[in-house]
């Protein structure tokens, strides 16, 4: 979707992509984030005309999504569980990166400005019949009813291919274009909508019928918000 083109090697990857500010964000994030999370290690950045090359360590372990992870439920939830905990543990108080509701809706104005917002890409249920007539009633909507903000050190697309498990455990987490302090319950309602996507199966057509996605909230001693969890699923929809 980045317009990115990515080469695997055996111990490192590289990204080609076209020149934005932001992926020099997050290449300072992802520095910034050296030693407090597992995350890939920048080996090297360049920038050419209009790319850039971003060269960085390969993560070891299989995508959270991988069949090995989802027949395993009990060890996925609590692996998701663990993912999010160790991004809460971290000390945000010299994060490079804010990506607050502020930081959000201005993204997202900007992007349904230019006509980026791609209602065919959005769940049937967010517009049309039901849900709202277009991108700029959604946004409208999302401007009038800003949810209490909890920050924290957030992923900013905690879906289940972008977190590695290795033995068990989180060995890594990988697309950090959207890591910064931004609100705990993004990375609740972005894991949880994932989960549950995964084991219905939305991505390949296999089911996965033992996982119950409500027990995230359960192995993190969280109580769901529907209201947090349906906002920020909502807002991503202009993403």
């Amino acid at each position: 979707m980045s317009g990115a083109r990515v080469l695997m090697m055996d111990d490192c990857v590289l990204k080609i992509a076209p020149y934005c500010r932001k992926n020099e964000e997050t290449v300072e994030v992802m520095r910034w984030l050296e030693g407090k999370v597992p995350v890939p290690k920048v080996l090297a950045f360049e920038r050419e005309a209009d790319r850039q090359y971003l060269l960085m360590s390969r993560v070891p372990g299989k995508m959270a999504c991988d069949p090995f992870c989802m027949e395993r439920p009990e060890t996925l939830i609590s692996g998701l569980a663990e993912a999010l905990m160790l991004l809460w543990s971290v000390d945000v108080s010299d994060c490079p990166r804010k990506r607050d509701i502020d930081a959000e809706l201005k993204e997202a104005r900007d992007r349904v400005g230019r006509h980026l917002a791609d209602p065919g890409k959005a769940d049937p249920s967010t517009f049309g019949k039901g849900g709202f007539k277009d991108p700029e009633e959604l946004l409208s909507w999302l401007e009038n009813n800003r949810p209490p903000y909890d920050p924290v050190l957030s992923h900013g697309d905690l879906c289940l291919p972008n977190v590695f498990f290795d033995g068990g455990k989180v060995s890594g987490f990988i697309d950090l274009g959207e890591t910064g302090i931004g609100d705990r319950w993004r990375d609740l309602a972005l894991c949880y909508r994932s989960l549950c996507r995964n084991a219905e199966g939305a991505y390949g057509g296999k089911v996965y019928p033992d996982i119950r996605p409500q027990q995230l909230f359960e192995a993190l001693g969280i109580e769901p918000d529907p209201g947090k969890l349906r906002y920020y699923i909502l807002l991503d929809e202009l993403f």
